[in-house]
C-alpha cells in the first residue's frame, strides 16, 4: 500500500480561500451529483465525566471522483485537560478505484467549511451594506467565521464575546492585521445592539442569544447547539426571525435550537423558510427587504466536508508540484 499523505491543520491553514470555497459550496448545493447519506450521531457514555461524549460519523460521495468519511468526536468538558472538544480525521478516497488520497485534521477542515457555509448563507440572509460583525465565542471556529463573513460581507468592525475574557483576547490578537477592526466586548446584549451580523458558535446548552435584544434588518447566524438538548437561541428569537437552516434533515433532528420549538409548538417545520438547498438553486428567495431579521442555522453537512476536502487536496498536490 503507497503511504497515505496527511494534511495536518498547519498546512490546511496554509492552503484554504474562503472565497474559491464559498463558490464552490454553491455550485455543490445547486447542483444534486453529490450523494449524501444521514449521517450517523451516536451519543456515549463517558463515565469519568458523567456526561456523554459524541461520536460522527459523515459520508458523502460524487460518484466517478471524489468519496470522503469524516469520523469526529465532540468531549465538551476537554477544555479541562487542555484539549479541544472536537477532535477527528477526514478519510478523502478516489471513487472510482477506492484508494485512500489522503487523511486530514477534521477539526480544521470542519472549521474551514463551517464557516464557508456560514458566510454563504449570510450572502443571501445579510444585508449587504453588513459592516459590523458580533463574535459570540471564542473556539477555534471563531476567527474562521469572522474572517468568512469578511469574505462576502464589507465587514469594518468585529466585536468578541467569550465568558473567559483571555480566550476572547486570544481571538482578537489572532486576527490582527486583518482589514478590519477587533475588540473584546462585556456582554451579549451590548455587542447585539451594534451588530449588523451576530455569529454564535459556542457548546451552551442553554439560549445566550435573546430575542429581545435583536433589531430589524440584522442577520443571525447560529452554529453551535450541534444536540437535540442544547440551544443557543430563546423562543422570541424564533418568532422573531426568518429563519433558514443548511438541510432539513439535520436540522429538525440534531438540534435543538429547531426541535425543541418546533416540539413545543412555538414554530412549525412550515415556519422554516428554507434550506441551503434551495437557496442555492433559487427555488426559494432569501432576504426580502432591509428590515427582515433573518436567522441561520447551521448543524454541518457531508456535501460541505466532500467539497471542501477536495479544494484543500488540489491546492496542497498543486503546490507540491511547483
Amino acid at each position: 500500500m503507497q503511504n497515505i499523505p496527511f494534511i495536518d491543520k498547519s498546512t490546511i491553514e496554509q492552503h484554504y480561500d474562503f472565497a474559491e470555497l464559498i463558490a464552490r459550496l454553491k455550485s455543490a448545493f445547486a447542483d444534486s451529483s453529490v450523494h449524501v447519506p444521514m449521517r450517523h450521531h451516536h451519543d456515549y457514555p463517558n463515565p469519568p465525566e458523567q456526561e456523554d461524549s459524541t461520536l460522527l460519523l459523515m459520508p458523502a460521495w460524487d460518484p466517478g471522483k471524489d468519496l470522503g468519511v469524516k469520523m469526529v468526536t465532540v468531549s465538551p468538558n476537554n477544555g479541562a485537560y487542555e484539549l479541544p472538544s472536537i477532535q477527528g480525521l477526514y478519510l478523502l478516497l478516489d471513487a472510482h478505484k477506492g484508494y485512500c488520497k489522503s487523511l486530514m485534521d477534521a477539526k480544521s477542515l470542519t472549521a474551514f467549511r463551517t464557516a464557508a457555509t456560514s458566510a454563504l448563507a449570510a450572502s443571501f440572509l445579510a444585508r449587504k451594506d453588513s459592516k459590523t460583525l458580533f463574535m459570540v465565542g471564542t473556539g477555534a471556529l471563531s476567527p474562521m467565521l469572522i474572517k468568512a463573513h469578511a469574505t462576502v460581507r464589507p465587514i469594518e468592525q468585529v466585536y468578541v464575546w467569550g465568558r473567559n475574557i483571555d480566550k476572547a483576547q486570544a481571538v482578537v490578537d489572532q486576527l490582527q492585521g486583518e482589514s478590519f477592526r477587533v475588540e473584546v466586548i462585556d456582554s451579549i446584549a451590548q455587542g447585539m445592539a451594534m451588530a449588523d451580523i451576530i455569529s454564535c458558535a459556542t457548546l451552551s446548552k442553554t439560549p445566550l442569544i435573546e430575542g429581545r435584544w435583536l433589531k430589524p434588518g440584522q442577520h443571525v447566524d447560529m452554529v453551535g447547539a450541534y444536540k437535540p438538548d442544547m440551544r443557543e437561541a430563546d423562543d422570541h428569537c424564533l418568532l422573531t426571525c426568518e429563519v433558514f437552516i443548511d438541510h432539513y434533515a439535520g436540522a429538525l433532528k440534531e438540534t435543538g435550537d429547531i426541535v425543541i420549538p418546533i416540539r413545543e409548538g412555538v414554530i412549525t417545520k412550515e415556519d422554516i423558510r428554507a434550506d441551503l438547498f434551495e437557496l442555492c438553486q433559487g427555488a426559494k428567495p432569501g432576504r426580502q427587504n432591509d428590515q427582515d431579521t433573518t436567522f441561520f442555522k447551521s448543524v454541518g453537512h457531508a456535501l460541505e466536508d466532500l467539497v471542501a476536502a477536495t479544494l484543500i487536496a488540489e491546492s496542497v498536490d498543486k503546490a507540491n508540484s511547483q
